[in-house]
């Protein structure tokens, strides 16, 4: 299903375009061919009562002034003779001597059972008689004419004719040729333009009720979008359809559940780590008492470990769950107060490029996020070199090192918690696999993206991405 919409506004509207174009199609073929029925039947109707009209013109007129009359009265499409046998022409089909049955008892009717009368169907020629235009235009026969001022030709389009034989009082007969239109007509644009302005109609609303349909849709797949950003996002209004309401109700329900599961576990990790750091306060006091040297060392970085693991995991859930306002960041600012810090430490930052205006963030969290992500590159890539990239769209911060980086399988596992390549298990080195976990967690939080890539230079990059629309 190649050409199938993805989404359901577009489905809904092509279907029911669809069905409304095939309905109309359809609709004005047999309106169409009705209308040519009708007007077929009407024209055999006119020409009857023409014909009944000039047989009682003849009536009464002696032979001399009949065939006067006659080459008067004769003019297409209605021809007269007053000849014997009709002229031999070829057949039409069965539907064209049914009209012609019609024409035969619509005469009849009109002539009245004194005059005898034989109709035949045959296929129409094109005439040509030799005549004047104005002649003709004085009757009020117009358009099917044109020629010089000798010969006038007939433009007829293609039809049928109704050679009528009709025998007068005296006994002489008078064959009348009626030239009849085909059913199929020119094109109706009165009911092609109502049948525009009914389609037009029905499309609007039928846009307008799928439109109302397919929002709540959007309503909520926006609200879940938005949720994965701030847990603490203001519930959907329970409002609308019955449907609508209830699923209203049921993701309002679903986030209350997920702030009560968060909130509980951060109020679990805030325990086990006040529970946590009253053994180990203990256990430091314990090895401060060792008589040797090495011994003494060895506790005392183990205890630093499982302290700095416990602080690790609860800057995890508050990057999580954090409830920090957005405020307006100097990113600028920022980032060189942490290159300030950096340096002070020893270690090698680089900046380049610069944001275009503050952007909108939670402040302790972006600054967690970027003092991560430096610490990272400086710890295991020797240095960091930063780049800001400020769009309309976007504001993007990448993070590159010098280090060796990472294989490829392992891109996305670091971003796992308490995951950490075999390399940086030393206790020289530290890390308790947080760190990038923490940083993804708020890039999320702020509707953007952290990804980890090897340059091809050497060395691995993070790339923060921040949406400009999470600002506004």
């Amino acid at each position: 299903m190649r050409f199938v919409p993805r989404s359901l506004f577009s489905r809904l509207v092509l279907v029911l375009m669809s069905g409304l174009l095939v309905a109309q199609v359809l609709s004005l073929a047999m309106h169409a061919h009705e209308r040519g029925r009708l007007i077929a039947r009407a024209s055999g109707v006119q020409s009857a009562q023409r014909i009944s009209d000039i047989v009682k013109v003849l009536e009464p007129l002696a032979p001399d002034a009949r065939r006067k009359m006659v080459a008067i009265l004769s003019a297409p499409p209605l021809t007269i003779s007053l000849a014997g046998a009709p002229p031999a022409r070829p057949e039409t089909d069965a539907e064209s001597r049914t009209r012609g049955a019609f024409f035969e008892a619509m005469l009849r009717r009109y002539l009245g059972a004194a005059h005898p009368v034989s109709v035949t169907v045959t296929e129409a020629p094109p005439w040509k008689a030799a005549s004047k235009m104005r002649a003709f235009e004085g009757r009020g026969i117009h358009g099917g004419w044109m020629g010089g001022s000798d010969d006038l030709h007939y433009a007829s389009h293609p039809g049928i004719s109704f050679i009528a034989r009709v025998t007068l009082a005296d006994g002489s007969a008078v064959v009348f040729d009626s030239r009849q239109p085909e059913e199929t007509l020119d094109w109706p644009y009165r009911m092609l333009g109502s049948l525009a302005i009914l389609l037009v109609a029905v499309i609007g609303l039928s846009l307008v009720a799928v439109r109302w349909a397919t929002r709540p849709l959007k309503t909520l797949a926006d609200a879940a979008d938005e949720l994965g950003r701030n847990i603490h996002r203001p519930p959907l209004a329970e409002s609308g359809p019955v449907e609508v309401a209830r699923a209203a109700r049921a993701f309002n329900a679903m986030q209350a559940k997920l702030i009560g599961y968060l909130e509980e576990r951060t109020r679990m990790l805030g325990a086990m780590s006040h529970d946590l750091k009253t053994p180990i306060t203990r256990l430091k006091l314990r090895a401060e008492m060792l008589q040797d040297a090495e011994l003494k060392s060895k506790f005392g970085k183990d205890l630093e470990e499982m302290e700095a693991m416990v602080g690790r995991t609860l800057d995890f859930v508050r990057g999580v769950n954090n409830e920090e306002a957005l405020q307006p960041v100097d990113v600028n600012a920022l980032v060189e107060s942490l290159q300030a810090d950096m340096r002070e430490m020893g270690h090698t930052v680089e900046l380049e490029g610069a944001a275009r205006a503050p952007y909108a963030a939670r402040p302790q969290a972006l600054k967690r996020c970027l003092a991560n992500l430096l610490d990272n590159a400086v710890r295991y890539g020797h240095s960091a070199h930063v780049t800001i990239d400020d769009a309309d769209d976007h504001l993007r911060i990448r993070i590159a090192d010098r280090g060796q980086g990472i294989p490829v399988a392992a891109l996305e596992r670091v971003f796992e918690p308490f995951y950490r390549l075999e390399e940086s298990r030393s206790r020289e080195t530290g890390g308790t696999g947080l760190g990038l976990s923490i940083a993804r967690s708020i890039a999320e939080t702020h509707g953007g993206t952290l990804t980890l890539a090897n340059r091809t230079e050497g060395g691995l990059e993070a790339t923060l991405t921040l949406p400009r629309r999470a600002s506004a």
